[in-house]
């Protein structure tokens, strides 16, 4: 079985490894074009053309897959995967395949559709996530089932972790789809639509916390939205960016926002419902720090608010 293998960020990479380890050909991987990346803009491959480069693979980095049907088709591949590979795929595409198309998605469909189930899941709460490998269509991650896997979402996971953990499961599971297609036997459940949920691209814009929400939902996002694009508030016309924090039952301060302890254990803030312990965080410009040096470095003090720029 001859496979072409999309994708682009580092949670691509495990899964094509393990395709690599189990002896499918890989013939061509396709990824999105170098980008710009840092101060300087330095032309920047993607994680999984830079693997894939390692490794001998060609790849094609086209900004639109769709312009390039006959290249495609001239490769000769039986099937296609992708994971997270970020193009819509159109029929033209799909036809290509005489095997067909397998997308590695990071949920259990039909839950989470779209570009950020990872950060949702964590978001909502959710205790259990897991992959699920379909059959592609021109609708948005609506293709016929063909496995899934759950795993448990630990208390501390970040989206980092979970994508990590996730990546490697994505393998195991699309190792075994490609098993099963070569067998022929393959069998698909189509999704039920009237569960479906769709969660967009995220965006900085949409990473503002608002104190006035619960504490568990305020953890919940800044979990969801570690490494990044991270969640942040404002201290006067300061940003802060958070990475990690706890609920805690402790409360204090007259308003939502408020920072009603500073200490070596951390920096505690009134919520809506409960306070929120921040245990890592950044101020605008600054690195990356423990709370305990936050504090010690003058940074923030008892009776300060987190809330809009002002």
């Amino acid at each position: 079985m001859k496979i072409v293998y999309a994708g682009a960020p580092e949670f691509s990479v495990a899964p094509l490894k393990k395709i690599i380890e189990s002896g499918f050909d890989v013939i061509a991987l396709l990824t999105q074009p170098d980008k710009p990346v840092g101060r300087k803009a330095v032309l920047t491959p993607t994680p999984l053309k830079a693997f894939a480069l390692e490794q001998g693979i060609p790849v094609l980095d086209y900004s639109r897959v769709r312009d390039h049907i006959a290249e495609l088709s001239a490769l000769g591949a039986d099937c296609m995967v992708t994971c997270a590979y970020g193009q819509i795929l159109t029929k033209e595409v799909l036809d290509v395949f005489p095997l067909g198309v397998y997308n590695v998605h990071a949920s259990l469909l039909p839950k989470y559709r779209g570009a950020s189930p990872i950060q949702q899941c964590i978001a909502c709460g959710d205790c259990v996530t897991g992959v699920t490998v379909m059959r592609t269509d021109v609708g948005l991650d609506t293709g016929d089932m063909l496995l899934q896997r759950e795993i448990q979402i630990a208390p501390e996971d970040t989206a980092g972790t979970l994508s990590e953990k996730l990546s490697v499961l994505g393998g195991e599971c699309i190792v075994e789809a490609l098993c099963l297609i070569g067998k022929g036997e393959a069998k698909f459940t189509p999704q039920d639509n009237s569960r479906a949920c769709l969660c967009k691209k995220i965006c900085k814009e949409g990473c503002f916390i608002d104190f006035s929400e619960s504490a568990q939902t305020i953890v919940n996002r800044i979990r969801a939205m570690n490494p990044a694009p991270l969640c942040y508030s404002y201290l006067g016309e300061k940003l802060v960016n958070f990475f990690t924090a706890a609920v805690c039952t402790e409360t204090g301060g007259e308003r939502t926002g408020e920072v009603f302890r500073a200490d070596k254990t951390g920096i505690y803030v009134r919520a809506g419902e409960g306070c929120v312990k921040i245990l890592e965080l950044q101020a605008e410009g600054g690195k990356k720090l423990r709370a305990a040096d936050f504090v010690n470095g003058r940074k923030i003090s008892v009776g300060d608010v987190f809330g809009g720029k002002r």
